[in-house]
């Protein structure tokens, strides 16, 4: 399964978030854990949080710990008490710590999640990937209410090849098929036979590009290579702030060839209160991939912090005054 964690890494400003980072495992968050989606190290680590405080973690990525500040902010303007553990690592370190109740509230990715429960389950909707995830998880913990946001591979095209074919970000996959033939595509090694990869785009939307070229899987070389011009079509994640800063353009994916990547919050439901579950439900129904985008960018290209975007989102919002 292609992955579908977010790849930029940037440390929020807390003491002592380097050497969290540092002793982190790296971008093991798309299902690829251990087979029972546990890790014996995390199931007795850390003490759980009073009854009157909700913690609020986020894993070793950028965007993991803008969630984590957005809730954590829209928790506190109902007047409930938060502390942050932020930077925490991978899925496997933070799944064992929400299920001792070390943390209370975690930003999750809702297919991803059912990925590493369970590495052969069928993803058809969005509604079917949360039903799926809630028999699979400690019946300590709970998903709420997802967001429309997610984070997840996509077909991007640069601004040239755009503006060559009359492509938008209303355009589909399946509106690439007259021009694949002509480009060449880039990703990670695997996207080349992976069914979420170039067997998909083939099955499913009958695309048929000129070559593709291996570089990484949604990093530095994939975003150099379609920002030059090297391939004109690339896999990227939906929330880089590349795709900004660059003018791509990701094509709609209408039959769901990349998965469910919602922006989900997983809970230690005994930790928070239904106001607290109201809070963040309300945060759900706000977020989408665009704003998530614009977030994202004020943070890893714009050097803001991602505490201040987050108070200012969520006021602008109405979720915080």
């Amino acid at each position: 399964m292609t992955s579908n964690a977010p790849r930029s890494r940037s440390l929020r400003k807390h003491p002592g978030a380097m050497a969290v980072a540092l002793a982190a495992s790296a971008a093991l968050l798309a299902g690829c854990g251990s087979d029972d989606g546990s890790d014996p190290l995390a199931e007795d680590t850390g003490k759980a949080a009073s009854g009157d405080t909700v913690v609020v973690g986020s894993n070793n990525f950028a965007e993991s710990i803008l969630l984590a500040d957005i809730y954590g902010e829209a928790l506190k303007a109902k007047g409930i008490k938060v502390t942050y553990k932020p930077n925490v690592g991978s899925r496997e370190v933070t799944y064992g710590l929400l299920k001792n109740g070390s943390i209370t509230v975690l930003p999750e990715y809702n297919g991803s999640l059912l990925s590493y429960l369970d590495a052969k389950a069928e993803q058809k909707s969005a509604d079917e990937v949360n039903a799926a995830v809630k028999t699979k998880l400690d019946s300590k913990l709970t998903l709420l209410e997802s967001s429309s946001a997610e984070d997840k591979d996509s077909v991007s095209i640069n601004a040239d090849t755009a503006k060559k074919y009359s492509l938008t970000g209303e355009s589909t996959l399946a509106d690439l098929k007259a021009a694949a033939p002509e480009l060449v595509i880039g990703g990670s090694p695997e996207f080349q036979t992976r069914q979420q990869g170039l067997k998909g785009l083939e099955s499913v939307y009958g695309l048929k590009f000129k070559s593709f070229k291996a570089l990484d899987a949604g990093g530095p070389l994939t975003v150099a290579a379609l920002s030059k011009n090297t391939v004109q079509a690339a896999d990227i994640f939906t929330t880089d702030p590349n795709i900004t800063k660059n003018k791509f353009v990701v094509l709609q994916d209408p039959e769901n060839l990349f998965g469910f990547a919602n922006v989900t919050p997983l809970v230690y439901k005994s930790g928070l209160s239904q106001e607290g579950v109201d809070a963040l439900n309300a945060v759900s129904k706000k977020l989408d991939t665009k704003t998530l985008l614009d977030l994202d960018s004020q943070v890893q290209l714009d050097n803001k912090d991602p505490l201040d975007v987050a108070k200012a989102w969520l006021k602008t919002a109405g979720l915080a005054s």
